[in-house]
């Protein structure tokens, strides 16, 4: 069964750091784009970073400087390295990447169980 596997997360103080990352777990055949969504609560799940197959990279605004992604294709794993960290950055983080299972299948997104981060003093 082919599955995202988050880890890392936590609390962490007001400009600290954090990283968290994720791996495909299961038999695929291609791993496509790769990236982090969050959710705060009472609001809508947002687009934080993504990270093209080929490297390419896509940040939201509001963590451009701070937050960096990297992937490992040898590995198929994704990791988000969250510096200078605020508590509007307080949310679940949910791992997504677009997997095609075999090679007559289409890519497919699938997504993580989410991991808390939690940014407070």
């Amino acid at each position: 069964q082919v599955q995202l596997v988050e880890s890392g997360g936590g609390l962490v103080r007001p400009g600290g750091s954090l990283r968290v990352s994720c791996a495909v777990s299961g038999s695929i055949f291609a791993v496509n784009a790769m990236g982090w969504y969050r959710q705060a609560p009472g609001k809508q799940r947002e687009l934080v970073a993504s990270i093209a197959s080929g490297g390419s990279t896509n940040y939201a605004d509001s963590v451009k400087g701070r937050f960096t992604i990297s992937r490992d294709n040898a590995k198929n794993t994704v990791s988000l390295q969250m510096n200078s960290l605020k508590p509007e950055d307080t949310a679940v983080y949910y791992c997504n990447a677009g997997l095609t299972v075999d090679y007559y299948s289409d890519s497919v997104d699938y997504w993580g169980q989410g991991t808390q981060v939690t940014v407070s003093s």
